[in-house]
């Protein structure tokens, strides 16, 4: 993934100054390709890229070392498996001037020894995560970020409409979950997740694609993803094997008006907890509450779940470059399960919707 890695530390340094932060620790992972455009083999050995507000370098495994190198001129300490990484852990603080900081920012996703082993080298400091700093800064994509997402959510549409095309009565959920994963290789993805919940199945929000064969008066829930490119598509949409169960269709209605409502209020300057308040609104004053059990979104970028989140907790204050889920579900237990997943960008003037896709039912012949 190519990324302008001079930018981007640039805009961290200056979260880093308005943050009071004194020293960033980032492990293999996402934010580390959001900074530089690649991350090493993440494994048991300590690697570090530690970002202080005048200079940057890796604490780096030997073993890494020589393949890491083709995608970055950064500065490497490294240290060999017969060594162990504390000398070299110590040089690396030694040369951006920040063995004695007084605040860390650790990466979130890191493992815990790598966290003790830095913290252990500067004792005093005071630490926390990255959601002042890059988390803050990630939220917010531009316009390249902008395409990619735009693209995987036309292959997931595409998956989408194939898997509409195939439901029939007697295959399984798996079966169908297989439609939709040999579209998403057909077109170069990589397949991330396929829920296929058929009638009481589908009142679990995560459930686990099974041998159920789809019999006819199924309501179908299907929530699926993959990666292209460093970035993830993800989208619900409902289908009914002939006709629809008792109660559906008033349903749907009710979750449809619940997803409206939450495009209608997310705007710039909107918090989080506002939009998830406006979906939820609609379901508990049909009376179904008790049946919506999950938050309304999440925020989607090279994580399929970032933030913000969109829950009924969240203080974040929604910006204008913001992508994020909004997805309200209800979910009968021995039933079904309705969920509707629009994937939005936020614009001045409110969401953009990725998938070209409308939510209505999709009625396959029984």
């Amino acid at each position: 993934m190519k990324v302008d890695t001079k930018q981007r530390l640039a805009a961290l340094r200056a979260r880093m100054k308005d943050t009071g932060t004194s020293l960033v620790a980032i492990a293999p992972g996402s934010h580390m390709d959001w900074l530089l455009g690649f991350h090493p083999h993440p494994d048991e050995r300590p690697c570090l890229l530690l970002v202080a507000p005048e200079k940057e370098t890796f604490l780096m495994p030997v073993l890494n070392a020589e393949g890491s190198r083709e995608s970055t001129d950064i500065s490497f300490f490294t240290w060999a498996d017969a060594d162990g990484p504390q000398a070299a852990l110590e040089a690396a603080l030694d040369e951006i001037g920040a063995r004695s900081v007084e605040k860390v920012v650790l990466d979130e996703t890191m493992r815990a020894d790598f966290a003790l082993l830095l913290l252990d080298a500067i004792p005093g400091a005071r630490h926390s995560f990255t959601a002042d700093t890059v988390g803050a800064l990630r939220m917010r994509k531009d316009a390249a970020e902008f395409a990619k997402l735009k693209m995987n959510a036309a292959i997931a549409d595409r998956a989408m409409q194939k898997a509409f095309g195939s439901i029939r009565p007697g295959m399984t959920e798996q079966d169908l979950a297989a439609v939709v994963k040999d579209h998403f290789a057909s077109e170069g993805a990589v397949p991330s997740f396929w829920i296929v919940g058929a009638a009481g199945n589908g009142a679990f929000p995560h459930h686990q694609t099974s041998d159920r064969k789809l019999q006819e008066g199924d309501a179908v829930v299907i929530d699926i993803g993959a990666r292209t490119e460093g970035f993830p598509s993800d989208i619900t949409r409902m289908a009914v094997v002939g006709r629809p169960p008792e109660g559906y269709g008033q349903i749907h209605t009710i979750v449809e008006k619940a997803v409206q409502a939450a495009l209608k209020a997310a705007r710039p300057g909107v918090l989080a907890k506002e939009v998830d308040a406006a979906a939820r609104k609609v379901i508990a004053d049909a009376g179904y509450g008790e049946y919506f059990v999950h938050r309304t979104g999440h925020g989607m970028g090279i994580d399929g779940h970032e933030p913000p989140y969109i829950t009924a907790t969240s203080e974040t204050v929604l910006e204008d470059g913001m992508v994020f889920s909004i997805e309200p579900g209800i979910y009968l237990p021995g039933r079904f399960g309705i969920r509707l997943e629009e994937i939005v960008i936020l614009r001045e003037d409110g969401p953009e919707i990725l998938s070209s896709l409308p939510r209505d039912l999709h009625v396959a012949q029984a």
